[in-house]
């Protein structure tokens, strides 16, 4: 074996000598009138929110897979209402999604500056965020996924914000929030208390949901909401195998919506993957959400923009339809 890092010569700081880049009040009311898009987005929302309304109607799955910044930009109120309505049945997010659930929840506040503390080797070894560790262990030991182990550990806490946590919400409402990681890309695997184990049997339970719900995803929409990796490529497996299953019963998995949501402005025909000479080939969401697993009848989406104000106004728009 090769030589290893010894953990145990760790210093483990407090969360309150960290200095935090976002607090509760960055969290959006429900009440705040959504910042505006121009008019070609917001007809695209439209449509969105309209398939979200229909798919909910026949009991088809509404997915959300998310990048953590998503969380980060104080739209856990929106997610939890859509959750509640019933327009959203299923997120999924990649490691660093309930990092910020949860710090946002147990203190009011989350995020640090990589360029102060990695000069001094403390970023992210915090140990109330380490604690997530131990949560996991003993939520994998009794059969839940990675997800579920924190947002029942938060929704049966004290947290003072927990009205934030989108994991707890989830557990609440029995909504799956599953957590995809990759090992080494989250500041939980730099702990000493850290369980790769526990964290890959938890993820891949997790894994294994988002494919039950793929299933149901005929009729259904699928968002990718800022997962330039993850979501793409999580989604691109789990209809693998929905539609190997589907395809041995004479199903089809094939007309549905996908939409995708960034800040990268792409150009080109968004129905047609980029040439191979494209740097914009690689880029999974267009070529992967947007075209491949919709070319049998699907139809796809791209909206640009800040996610603290698209998903304000998709939800916006999908109560309006769900009111016509």
């Amino acid at each position: 074996m090769h030589p290893q890092f010894d953990r145990s010569q760790l210093i483990i700081k407090p969360l309150d000598q960290r200095i935090h880049d976002l607090s509760v009040d960055h969290q959006l009311s429900l009440d705040a009138d959504p910042t505006p898009l121009d008019d070609s987005a917001g007809q695209r929302l439209d449509q969105i929110g309209e398939r979200l309304v229909a798919a909910k109607s026949v009991g088809s799955a509404r997915l959300m897979l998310m990048g953590a910044h998503v969380i980060r930009a104080g739209v856990a109120q929106h997610l939890i209402d859509m959750m509640q309505r019933g327009l959203i049945s299923h997120i999924g997010m990649n490691g660093a999604g309930p990092i910020h659930d949860y710090e946002m929840a147990r203190i009011g506040a989350t995020c640090e500056s990589v360029a102060r503390y990695i000069k001094t080797g403390e970023f992210g070894l915090w140990k109330e965020t380490g604690e997530l560790n131990d949560i996991v262990s003993q939520g994998v030991a009794a059969g839940l996924g990675l997800g579920e182990s924190i947002g029942k550990a938060i929704e049966e806490s004290d947290y003072p914000y927990k009205e934030y946590s989108v994991l707890a919400a989830g557990y609440r409402l029995n909504v799956p929030i599953t957590v995809h990681i990759g090992i080494g890309y989250d500041i939980l695997h730099q702990h000493p208390n850290f369980d790769p184990a526990a964290f890959g049997t938890g993820s891949y339970r997790d894994f294994l949901s988002v494919c039950d719900t793929v299933s149901n995803l005929e009729n259904g929409v699928f968002l990718n909401y800022g997962s330039a990796v993850m979501g793409p490529e999580v989604y691109l497996k789990a209809l693998a195998m929905a539609r190997n299953v589907a395809h041995q019963h004479g199903k089809k998995i094939a007309n549905f919506t996908t939409a995708a949501f960034d800040l990268l402005p792409i150009q080109g025909d968004l129905d047609r993957e980029a040439s191979r000479s494209d740097p914009q080939y690689f880029y999974r969401p267009w070529k992967t959400v947007l075209v491949r697993t919709v070319a049998d009848g699907g139809e796809s989406f791209y909206v640009c923009g800040d996610h603290r104000a698209t998903i304000p106004n998709l939800r916006r728009c999908a109560i309006k339809a769900s009111t016509n």
